[in-house]
């Protein structure tokens, strides 16, 4: 009997819904357009966050970093990683890339004929810092480190400009060493590169590694192990693998997350604000279903008086006003989830890009396209709370018949 009313009254619910078809398909739109927009939306959110996070990294950071303990918050310079060059080499041969660049770090004294200035000096390995860090790709004027071992540095933009100097003049470098000698060499700018970040032109100084050893007086040791992954979801099982290399020795690999802590607070942030844009949309959908749900109520006021006359009880009718809602709902969350994932997918595979991306993205030498993320979390989350939203504006219009009286209703007009 259950069984045989179930089947009635998804009959007449799929029949009452098309009474007025053109209030139907006025719902239903704006339901498959928010599905489809929230799909959309999610995904390119997801994929932009991927990207910034990238972007972020490759800039200097990388991906995962190996150091001795300590050296993340302190940057002392007795800090150091004995032969690390020699590391450098077992990372690369134990994760099986090239995207694995030594560097070792320090501050001196940048002195020109006219103006001298407080830096951080990175001393690096050419060859392979192109392959972890975009400031390779960003020197405007002259070129790159290109010899492991020469007195030449590349400076930014900012310090260039303080220092009033520019490609193959001279700069006098006064530090202190690792052994606490008087660590002092004259070195030629081979290059100047502009990052648009002014605190990077101005403080960041590189020179190649071995010379850096040896002004410092190093003796091959250095501070970090800089790892640049293909993707965020290489990282935690990297830092496993090394974390088991390097289990017998004191040094710690370190990812973006703890590298970078405010990288996750900025995307927490983020979300935050998305989320109340996302909810807005979808209280929107919930009260365009109420709408055509109480206004299917009231229009069936005589006709449910009628039936409630005849012993029908209030309950069943409830159960019909929620399952035209449910058939409304599920019909507009299977089509809104089919454009949503075919317009994410031709994106994902194509990129998309914003009015003006693309030249913003050659002068910092970051990608140009951002490209969505396909997953559960984009395809079902939007969809998911437009469909319990439409449920949960259904239940007004149901309960509204639970005080019908037959005999009022009977009447209404």
């Amino acid at each position: 009997m259950n069984s045989l009313f179930g089947s009635i009254t998804f009959r007449l619910a799929w029949r009452n819904l098309w009474r007025h078809s053109r209030r139907t398909w006025l719902t239903l739109g704006a339901m498959i357009f928010s599905n489809t927009l929230l799909v959309f939306m999610i995904a390119l959110q997801v994929g932009s966050y991927s990207m910034m996070i990238d972007n972020s990294l490759r800039t200097f950071t990388g991906h995962l970093q190996v150091q001795a303990p300590g050296y993340l918050n302190d940057r002392k310079m007795r800090q150091v990683i004995p032969q690390l060059a020699d590391l450098a080499q077992q990372v690369r041969e134990e994760l099986g890339v090239e995207t694995v660049a030594a560097r070792a770090e320090g501050f001196a004294m940048a002195s020109s004929e006219q103006r001298s200035f407080g830096i951080q000096i990175t001393g690096v390995q050419p060859n392979f810092e192109r392959l972890v860090s975009n400031i390779p790709g960003l020197v405007a004027e002259g070129e790159y480190l290109q010899s492991l071992k020469a007195e030449e540095i590349v400076i930014g933009s900012v310090l260039a400009r303080n220092l009033k100097v520019g490609v193959g003049d001279e700069i006098t470098l006064l530090g202190s060493g690792y052994d606490g000698s008087f660590a002092a060499v004259i070195v030629v700018v081979k290059g100047i590169f502009d990052s648009g970040m002014n605190d990077l032109d101005r403080g960041l100084a590189q020179m190649p590694l071995q010379t850096f050893q040896e002004v410092f007086s190093m003796a091959g040791a250095g501070h970090t192990v800089v790892v640049s992954a293909p993707d965020l979801a290489s990282v935690p099982v990297w830092k496993q693998q090394l974390q088991r290399v390097l289990s017998t020795s004191s040094l710690r690999v370190l990812d973006w997350d703890e590298l970078q802590p405010g990288l996750k607070q900025a995307i927490q942030a983020d979300i935050s604000s998305a989320i109340f844009m996302y909810f807005i949309l979808v209280v929107l959908v919930a009260f365009s279903v109420l709408n055509t749900q109480l206004m299917s109520v009231l229009e069936r006021t005589r006709e449910f008086g009628i039936m409630m006359a005849l012993g029908l009880r209030p309950g069943r009718l409830s159960l019909l006003v929620i399952t035209e809602t449910s058939l409304l709902a599920m019909l507009g969350l299977a089509l809104g989830l089919a454009a949503g994932f075919a317009v994410t997918l031709y994106l994902n595979v194509n990129g998309f890009s914003y009015p003006g991306m693309e030249e913003m993205a050659g002068k910092f030498n970051m990608p140009a396209r951002i490209y969505p993320s396909i997953g559960l979390i984009s395809l079902l989350v939007g969809p998911g709370f437009v469909f319990l939203g439409s449920m949960a504006a259904s239940l007004y219009p149901a309960l509204k018949i639970h005080r019908l009286v037959p005999v009022a209703a009977m009447r209404a007009v």
